[in-house]
């Protein structure tokens, strides 16, 4: 058995002082792949599966000019993270920020990337993200300056989960009547590799499982990290799961977290690191075990009944072989509803000492109730009863245009009924369709409280990772069953983490906090694929009117296209 070495970056990359325009020219299209070594179409880009990593530094400018080689499909990508000021039309959700780019047409994203960290890419149409459209973006600090922390060199691990059913049959059984549930995936992989029906591991204990046998040329061999003994380590690590929620652990070694989602933390240790689809993270390990040994790092799934087997890969010390099997078994994942394990890691993430601070005070609060409902005997999942479906002409034209029939113009409700009860299924669980959005007057301060509930299954309450697109949030804290006022008085308004995702956890709540200070419409949506495209999201808008001008190449459809054939473009 082989392991494909994974260098290390032991220097940043060079170069020239001030800030640089970096251009790529991207293709996307299908072709066949073997991610967990079984061929599959994957979605990549200019031929490569994951899409190419970009590497920045604050201030650069990202030019990316994206031709659609699809031959039925839009697509659009949406740049995880990056906060888009001045150029909401860059975002990349389609019918939201701009068009999807029809087949054959280009679209080129120009935007600026303002601070450092760990963040990636992915489609932002349909369920593309789950068909492998994706890679990542690393933002190194500015040149002159250091990170709050020292390493050696570093490692890019990019989370993923895959099915061998093609995500359009995924995309019919969501939206059919009887519901066809996706399943748990068949693999896990690690930068776009796994092993399906073998194990790198199959050695340890009494598996029933083949040993992977790999002669270092297959596409889906595992990349070892091949390290240096005594040497402190950065591993960047982003999910961008369609479904599961993973735990990482690498044997004998603690990780120290400094980052997460492109924002310091106070640094502290921990044995495992959850993460759960939308998140990013940066560790440091070293390198202080026995450097005649390799060590086993894992990935298994948590919040979930595990049916997935976990992925391995080994942290090589140079000059041990990379294909020398650890002595000991991979770390064993805790427990798949082990809860108390996953808030206790939660909870522990704190913004670093001066990192900026919530306002004391909020403008506007809305609470967000997460259930799932019956439409017409269709399976969907609604926030505050409304299933988002998302209008033919993008919310960032509608809304610059005055155009009112583009969308639904009754205000969404910004609370759900007092009597409630989050730990029941809904008793009227029939829920309605809708595609109006949440407007916040610019520069506010907006608290947002996101709540769990049961799900049409009684003693059913699922975890999910909610994504905020053009902002970061301070997380102010979670809790049990209902949220209620008696539960601001522990609000953390001292050292609240800044994240652009944050988990709910079964039957819980979630406290958010962030100033509506970004002029464009924004997603705010759950981050787990088939979660997304059956209706559990919502859309913000914020100052619209103080964007000087949308590109029209944007918005070439729909209202805003008629718009423009008339030649009104005011």
């Amino acid at each position: 058995m082989l392991f494909i070495s994974c260098f290390v970056l032991f220097s940043t990359i060079q170069s020239s002082f001030g800030s640089q325009e970096r251009h790529f020219k991207w293709e996307v299209e299908y072709m066949f792949g073997a991610p967990d070594c079984i061929e599959h179409p994957v979605m990549a880009i200019n031929g490569q599966y994951p899409g190419p990593t970009i590497r920045a530094r604050p201030g650069d400018t990202i030019v990316v000019e994206l031709t659609n080689k699809l031959h039925t499909e839009g697509v659009v990508i949406h740049w995880h993270g990056i906060r888009q000021f001045g150029t909401p039309w860059a975002d990349g959700t389609a019918a939201i920020s701009q068009c999807a780019i029809n087949p054959g047409e280009t679209f080129v994203y120009r935007f600026k990337v303002d601070k450092a960290g760990t963040y990636f890419y992915h489609g932002h149409f349909g369920m593309q993200r789950s068909a492998g459209l994706y890679g990542s973006l690393i933002v190194d600090v500015a040149e002159g300056e250091k990170e709050p922390f020292h390493y050696d060199g570093e490692f890019n691990l990019l989370l993923s989960d895959w099915w061998h059913k093609s995500v359009h049959e995924q995309e019919i059984g969501l939206s059919s009547n009887p519901f066809r549930w996706i399943g748990e995936a068949q693999s896990l992989l690690v930068n776009g590799r796994g092993q399906f029906n073998c194990s790198v591991a199959a050695s340890y204990g009494n598996s029933t499982t083949p040993q992977c046998e790999f002669s270092g040329t297959e596409k889906c061999a595992p990349q070892a990290l091949k390290v240096v003994p005594n040497k402190t380590y950065r591993l960047r690590i982003a999910s961008t799961t369609a479904l599961a929620s993973l735990n990482l652990a690498i044997g004998k070694h603690k990780m120290i977290v400094v980052e997460a989602d492109g924002n310091y933390v106070q640094p502290f240790a921990a044995n495992d690191l959850d993460i759960y689809s939308g998140e990013s993270y940066s560790v440091l390990i070293t390198t202080d075990q026995n450097p005649n040994e390799n060590y086993w790092l894992s990935i298994g799934v948590r919040g979930r009944e595990p049916k997935t087997p976990q992925a391995l890969t080994i942290l090589n010390y140079i000059p041990n072989s990379d294909s020398k099997l650890p002595t000991s078994p991979p770390p064993v994942t805790p427990r798949w509803n082990d809860y108390a394990h996953s808030k206790n890691f939660t909870k522990s993430i704190l913004a670093l000492m001066g990192s900026p601070k919530p306002p004391r005070n909020f403008h506007r609060r809305i609470a967000l109730l997460n259930t799932q409902n019956k439409i017409n005997g269709y399976t969907k999942w609604a926030i505050n009863n409304v299933s988002l479906v998302l209008p033919p002409t993008p919310y960032l034209g509608s809304i610059k245009y005055g155009l009112r029939r583009a969308y639904d113009r009754r205000r969404p409700a910004e609370n759900f009924p007092s009597d409630y009860d989050v730990m029941k299924p809904a008793t009227n669980p029939n829920s309605t369709y809708g595609n109006g959005i949440y407007v916040f007057s610019y520069g506010t301060t907006v608290d947002v409280i996101l709540q769990n509930a049961n799900a049409l299954s009684e003693n059913v309450s699922e975890i999910h990772p909610w994504h905020l697109h053009g902002h970061d949030f301070w997380v102010l804290g979670y809790g049990e069953g209902r949220f209620s006022e008696k539960d601001v008085a522990t609000f953390n308004l001292k050292n609240p983490p800044l994240r652009n995702t944050a988990v709910i956890f079964p039957y819980g709540w979630t406290a958010l906090r962030f100033v509506a200070d970004n002029p464009g419409v924004w997603a705010f949506h759950c981050h787990i694929e088939p979660h997304l495209h059956m209706g559990m999201g919502v859309v913000f808008a914020e100052g619209v009117n103080h964007l000087p001008r949308v590109p029209d190449e944007a918005l070439a459809c729909g209202l805003t296209a008629k718009r423009f054939i008339s030649g009104n473009h005011n």
